[in-house]
């Protein structure tokens, strides 16, 4: 409508206003080559073409702007539609957008992809509670048990008693610390500064020393000084965590641990390698959730709280690594940490 008045309005200025009002009276005898119109003539012969012309617009712009507007819009209506959905909690609803890759398309595939992530990680996080709450419900219901052995039977040997609740009460302890620590890796919430991997290695190594003796568990490390960035509390039980579980899952007699750590262009390695079983691809691929244990590692002395490669992938993934669990061929499995080498300016 706009451009229509302007347009007329263009035609009125440069046009019509230069149109004399009164017939031209032309001599006798001179030359008329052509005919002469009158504004009001035209005014009235135009103005109602111009009216009709301006009703036209008017109603194909509406209708017109409305279909397109519809049509246009539709895939923005079913993406809110989505994300009211997703607000009530129903995170397995999917947009699934068909047609051509524009900005709708982009915009329905993210949501998307945000949605099948926060659908996967709501339901770790309930599987991690459920796990979490039967983990601790073991230690208390034995404390229990041995609290009540302990009132029904007064005769019964308090030290024994004792002993036994220490032990349980310690296993919820170390479970509990466990799963603060793998809040805390989770949530990012730690402070950064510049460390050698390879120290770490060797302080973790030094620490479970004594285990690895009284286990016939020969440790072996290698590598040169690794530089990297990160929690210093939080790398050093990542690389505790890996030679513990090395050693206790490894061969009755004469098993071996090599620890090596080293620098590639860009990220740097840490790999903890152990002797012990042969292990399929799909069992180790289930290590690193919480609280899964294999057969063996379940009734060993020192079989912790089934969080140890839980919280090593928890760790390496707050660092922006990666964490790869490979069986090996003659036994045992080779686990690699790979994390992003320091910024030149942060290495000196």
């Amino acid at each position: 409508m706009i451009a229509g008045a302007l347009l007329l309005a263009a035609v009125w200025l440069f046009l019509l206003r230069y149109v004399p009002e009164r017939l031209l009276i032309v001599p006798t005898g001179a030359t008329n080559n052509g005919v002469f119109p009158v504004r009001s003539n035209l005014l009235r012969v135009f103005g109602p073409k111009a009216a009709a012309l301006l009703a036209f617009l008017l109603v194909f712009g509406l209708v017109g702007g409305w279909l397109l507007a519809g049509r246009m819009l539709a895939p923005l209506t079913r993406i809110t539609e989505a994300t009211r959905m997703a607000a009530t909690g129903s995170l397995s609803h999917r947009i699934r957008l068909q047609g051509s890759d524009d900005e709708f398309r982009e915009l329905a595939d993210a949501f998307d992809t945000m949605l099948a992530r926060l659908e996967a990680h709501v339901a770790e996080q309930r599987r991690f509670a459920a796990n979490a709450s039967h983990e601790l419900r073991t230690p208390l219901a034995v404390s229990k048990a041995l609290l009540d052995v302990a009132r029904t039977d007064p005769a019964h040997d308090a030290g024994e008693v004792i002993d036994r609740l220490h032990a349980v009460n310690t296993r919820a302890i170390d479970l509990t610390e466990a799963l603060l620590l793998l809040s805390r890796a989770d949530q990012r919430s730690f402070t950064r500064e510049h460390l050698d991997l390879s120290l770490l290695a060797e302080e973790a190594t030094e620490t479970l020393l004594p285990l690895a003796e009284k286990r016939g568990v020969t440790i072996e490390t290698s590598g040169d000084i690794t530089p990297t960035f990160g929690s210093h509390a939080l790398l050093l039980q990542l690389t505790t965590n890996l030679v513990h579980n090395a050693i206790v899952h490894n061969l009755p007699e004469q098993g071996t641990v090599r620890v090596n750590t080293g620098v590639r262009p860009e990220t740097v390695v840490l790999t903890v390698e152990n002797t012990g079983e042969k292990l399929t691809p799909q069992l180790v691929s289930t290590f690193t959730e919480p609280f899964q244990r294999g057969t063996e590692r379940i009734h060993t002395d020192h079989a912790g709280v089934g969080l140890g490669l839980a919280i090593v992938q928890t760790i390496t993934h707050a660092h922006d690594g990666t964490l790869t669990l490979t069986p090996r061929s003659a036994g045992g499995i080779n686990i690699t940490v790979e994390l992003p080498a320091p910024a030149p300016h942060i290495g000196r």
